[in-house]
This record gives structure tokens, sequence and C-alpha cells, in this order.
């Protein structure tokens, strides 16, 4: 009999041998049912040998073919060896990524793909001369591989040029693939597409689908009766036959970042995914992230520009810098603000206050003592939630009751510090008592269709105000917003991560964009103590190349990223001792390597994690920094297989590739 290897999904970087039946074949890419141990798992065919270094005693048949789905395309296959080799991530794992959720249809009968297709009114929009040249440089040459920028401000049409171009691959034959940041963001698009493209099937792919969704959507694309597929990261998986483009929304977007598990980066995968394909690719945003747009600016990707707002959508709205700590402020609510808001409610338009934070307030303190509420798991402080009485921790999810008084004194003057959207929601209601207001973030998001629900409410004008998280910064058209009031903003200017003006600018610009998107036109008033600050200077004049040209010039001279490329190596533990001694010797071994193959990689000492203790694990990292990406993964599988050799039992461990956080 033959031995067939397979990539399984566990955390060892290893193939598995099992005999294959007599008479049986199968391709490279076929899903199979095994049993490891005690354990069945899903594992996919790498390929078949006549030898296996295990003794013929040990090895075991395989237990089926799961012959509910296809195998995987050969793309598919050569996509997981690539996440595996250049993130450094178990090849078993980076297949398992690619499998939609099959243990719990195994007893119904075959599925069927079922693909969501829209008949609707066909409402057709026409290009202005900017985005006409768009689509036409994308599809230049529809059969070779060609990355463009489009960097649109907000407002400009850059869905309407992802649609025309993908009416004339779908007109073609061929497939898009249409991957966007947030699940929030996808019912909207889908109306949208249902308007464009009517007679286009549509299918939906992300993790708040059920199961059974997933896997009908996922077979509906892998046997080509899906034309587009709209999806989150993991939607860069699905198979597809007739793949002719891939766009990619918001692509400066963190949440392209898969953070645990498989560490990969959704944008760049794509990105190499439509070179396998020698197709083209969109990368598409207002504030591109420094990466692409240095690419942009080598000609590595062609540059496309959308420098004005489309149709009939306003002017940018002007930005108004105001005092943050005006001694008038209510509730962290400056007068400025109190008044545009007001001026809105008088005119019938609608207003966006906008903090990065949900919850009442993000700590509670004694006046008496200094005692301040924090969570037991984690070296951070809990947040204070009034609307159902608790402290949560937003790490861990660690919850309790909001205590009546100090646990140190005893003192009942316990002080809410800071504000959150459920504060300043409490605020406004007890400011514009007649206001219809909403508030949007996580904590009311959760259930099904609630925050569509909210969407619906918010264009119906049902709402005046509106008081949200980054939740409402993208992607969302809604014409009465005339208003947006920033608060917070200031936060992000004390963080030590090099990433933090560049990811403020881009959500401020974001949030910033809601605002006169119609003939009404608009205004952002944004709070702040540091009003000459460059984000600031930036953000009024929005002016995104200039800003974005400065703070190249700045990675340049301290060798950052795009300049320089990173890998982190994160530990944690029950114990700091076991953190300290795994990454003390992971240094070592790692400034061994580099000093004996003179590889040009800078390894720094290990140091604290920025949050210190997580669930009850103490963290630690060390940082590899390196000019030259050949360089950083000539060190990375040696130093992989040694942190392998030396792994302490109790202490989890990850390298992170191209990190988009170092603290």
């Amino acid at each position: 009999m033959a031995i067939v290897r397979v990539a399984l999904p566990v955390a060892v970087d290893q193939l598995f041998d099992y005999w294959l039946p007599a008479g049986l074949e199968i391709p490279a890419g076929t899903v199979l049912r095994t049993r490891l141990g005690r354990r069945r798992l899903l594992g996919v065919a790498v390929g078949v040998s006549s030898t296996s270094a295990l003794a013929p005693e040990r090895i075991t048949p395989i237990d089926e073919i799961a012959a509910e789905v296809p195998p995987l395309p050969d793309d598919l296959r050569a996509l997981a060896h690539f996440i595996a080799e250049y993130y450094q991530q178990p090849i078993g794992q980076c297949f398992a990524q690619m499998l939609p959720p099959l243990a719990k249809r195994r007893r119904r009968r075959s599925a069927k793909a079922a693909p969501r297709t829209d008949h609707g009114e066909c409402r057709r929009v026409t290009l202005n001369p900017d985005q006409r040249s768009a689509v036409e440089a994308v599809l230049a040459d529809t059969e070779r591989f060609a990355p463009s920028l489009l960097q649109g401000v907000t407002g400009s049409g850059k869905t309407e040029v992802y649609f025309a171009a993908a009416e004339r691959v779908i007109g073609a034959h061929g497939q898009v693939l249409f991957l966007v940041p947030e699940i929030s963001l996808t019912p909207q698009l889908e109306q949208r597409i249902a308007a464009a493209l009517p007679n286009v099937s549509v299918a939906v792919l992300h993790s708040g689908l059920s199961a059974g969704e997933r896997l009908d959507n996922w077979l509906g694309a892998a046997r080509g009766a899906v034309d587009l597929i709209v999806g989150t990261r993991l939607a860069v998986f699905t198979p597809l036959p007739r793949l002719g483009l891939i766009i990619v929304d918001e692509e400066h977007d963190a949440s392209f970042k898969q953070e645990d598990g498989v560490r990969y980066h959704g944008r760049d995968v794509a990105i190499y995914r439509a070179q396998l394909r020698s197709v083209p690719v969109i990368l598409g945003s207002a504030t591109p992230s420094l990466e692409t747009f240095a690419a942009a600016r080598r000609r590595r990707y062609r540059a496309l520009k959308l420098p004005r707002r489309a149709g009939d959508a306003g002017a940018l709205p002007p930005v108004k810098l105001v005092p943050d700590r005006d001694p008038d402020s209510r509730e962290g609510l400056g007068p400025a603000l109190r008044a545009e808001i007001g001026e809105r409610l008088r005119r019938g338009e609608q207003a966006l206050v906008f903090i990065n934070r949900r919850g009442f307030a993000p700590s509670l303190l004694c006046v008496a003592c200094g005692w301040k509420a924090e969570c037991g798991r984690c070296a951070s402080r809990l947040v204070v939630h009034r609307s159902v009485g608790e402290l949560r921790c937003h790490h861990c999810g660690h919850s309790e009751r909001i205590p009546l008084a100090c646990p140190q004194c005893g003192n009942q003057d316990l002080t809410p510090a800071g504000f959150g959207t459920q504060r300043l929601e409490a605020a406004l209601t007890e400011l514009f008592p007649r206001a219809r207001i909403v508030r949007v973030d996580r904590d009311n998001t959760r259930r099904k269709r609630a925050f569509a629900n909210m969407r619906e409410a918010i264009i119906a004008g049902e709402v005046d105000i509106l008081v949200g998280t980054q939740m409402l910064a993208k992607g969302h058209d809604f014409p009465r917003l005339t208003l947006v009031g920033v608060l917070g903003a200031d936060n992000a200017l004390y963080s030590a991560d090099f990433r933090a003006t560049e990811r403020l600018f881009a959500l401020l610009e974001q949030v910033a964009g809601r605002a006169g998107r119609s003939a009404l036109g608009g205004e952002v008033v944004v709070q702040t103590d540091f009003p000459d600050h460059p984000v600031y200077a930036a953000l009024r004049s929005h002016d995104y190349d200039r800003f974005a040209a400065a703070l190249l010039d700045e990675r340049r001279l301290l060798g950052l990223p795009p300049f320089a490329h990173l890998a982190l190596l994160s530990a944690e533990a029950p114990s700091r001792a076991l953190v300290d001694a795994f990454l003390a010797t992971a240094f070592q071994r790692a400034r061994g390597i580099v000093a004996s193959r003179g590889i040009a990689c800078e390894v720094y000492p290990p140091v604290v994690a920025a949050l210190s203790r997580r669930a009850g694990l103490e963290r630690g990292q060390v940082l590899v920094q390196s000019t030259r990406r050949s360089a950083l993964h000539d060190l990375l599988p040696r130093w992989r297989s040694e942190l392998e050799r030396d792994a302490l039992r109790r202490v989890r461990w990850n390298l992170d590739v191209d990190p988009l956080t170092v603290g």
C-alpha cells in the first residue's frame, strides 16, 4: 500500500504518514478524516510516497475521504506553504484555515451550494473621469498580476470603482474576491451590491455565519456557482476556480491582521494569492498603510487617485480644533461641541459623537485613599459598565459587581474616571432630553441584526445623535449626518507604539469622512490639548500624502518599517520566572545563530510586554529587526527549531512576523 502524507491541525510543524488503502488514488489537496492518538481530525493530503521513516506497525490507515468537499486547488496549497514558511506557522494549521466547518454536517445529506442571488432594481452609477480612469487602469491587463493602490478621499466613490471593475470581470466569466475588514460592513455592502449588480450571484464568508452557511457558501464558491465572494480576512482562503480579481477595501485596517492562532496579514496574503493566480488586485483606502503608500511611491504598485468626492457629496468637511479641558465642559463635552450639536438638532440633521472607548468610564477610583479598581488577572484597570452594574476587563473578559464602598478604606465616594460611550450617552440624554440618541459599540450590537437595525433607523432619520466607537468610523454613508465630534483623540499621542500617529490619523480621517456626504455639507469638531500637533495639522488640511511622507522620513531615520522588517517572539506563563528563563534562553539562541552565520539581524534583549499580565499569565517578548527581509528569514527557521527544542512545558510562545503592535 502507498503512504499518504497528511497535514493535520496541530502545533507541531510536521506531516503525518498514513496508509492509503490499495487501489485508492487521491489527488493532492484531498480532505481526509484521520486519527491522531485518540483524536479524530480533518487533514489535507499533501502527497503520496512509497516509503516512510516510521516503522510499518506504527502507521495507521486513513479513516475516510471527506467526499462532501472538493480537494483544495493548487493555489491554496501553495498559499498554505507560503504562510507556513513566511510567517513561521505550523503547516497543518495553515491548511486548517482553508477548510470550511464540516464536523456537524456529516450525517446530513450532501451539502448543495446555496449562493445568495439578489435581483432588484438596478441603480447604475455614472462614473466620473477619475473613476473611469481607475477602472481602465486596473483592467488594462486582467491576465497578469498587477497590484493597484486606489487612494481616494472619503466619499470619492471607491466602491463604485470596485463594482465597475467587478462587473467587467464577472461579465468575462471570472470570479471576484472582495475583502472587507469588519463583519459589520458586510450587510450594507451586500445591499449596495444588490442594487448595483442585481444579476450577480453573491456569497458572504465571515466568522459570524453559522457552520452550515459557511459550508454552503464555501462550496458555492469552490464549484464556481458564485460570482462574487464578500468576506473578512478568512475569505482570502476560499477556493475560486475562475478567480479574476481581488479587492481589499480599507487595506490599512488592522483587522486584516490575525493576532492569534495562525498569524498572517489578510491583505498581504491576498496580494500573494493574486500573484499566484496572475490576476489584478486593488488595495483601496483613503489613508493607505505606510507599507502600501511606500510601495506605490517606489512604483511597485500602480498609484490611482480619486482626489475629490463623487456625485452629490459635499466637499470634505472643515475641521475645527477646540480645547479639550474647557472649564465649561459638561461630562467631557465642551461648549463648542455642545453648541454645534444643538444647531444640528434645530436643523433636523444628525450628529455623531465619537470616542473610541466603550463602557461608562475607563476606571473607578476612591477619592479618599486613591484605590483603583484593577483586574486581578491582568495588569489593567477594570472598566465601569454602569448600565449593568459591573466592572469589566476588556482584555480577559473578567467581570464583577461595582462595589458599594472602597474595599481598601471603606469610603463610599467612588468616582468613575474618564469617559466612555455609555457615559457620553447619559450626558447627551441629560443635555438634549428631546433628542433621539443611539449608542453603537460592541456592547449593544452583539445580538443578531442589532447593528443592522440601528443603521436602518439612522438612515430613516429616526436618530438625531449617534454615540459610537470605531464601528462607525468607516464604510457608512448617512446622508443627514452633518457633524462629527471627536473626544479622547489625544490618548493615542501618549502611546509608545511607533504606529500610533499613523493609526490616529487614519481613524480621525475616516470618522471625519462620515460628515457632509450629501449636499447638506458637514463639519468636524475635535477636542484636543495639542492643536499644533502634526496629526491635527494634517487632518485640518485633509492632506494624507504630506503627512505620510513626513512619517516615512521619520521611519527611515529610525530604521523602522517599511524600511526594516520585524519579528516578535512573545511568551506567557503562570510565573514571571518561567517567562524570563524561556526568553533569556531564546535571546541567547538567536544571538548565537546571528553571530555564527553572520546574519544581518539585530536581536534585542527580553522585555516585559506592555500589558505585563493577561488572564493570569505573565508576559514578555524579544524583538528581532533587520533592514533585509532575506536576513530575517535566514534566522527565523533556525531560531524556531531551537525554540521548539528548548520550550518549557508551562510556557506558551509564538512568533509574529511583521507584527502590527510591538509592546
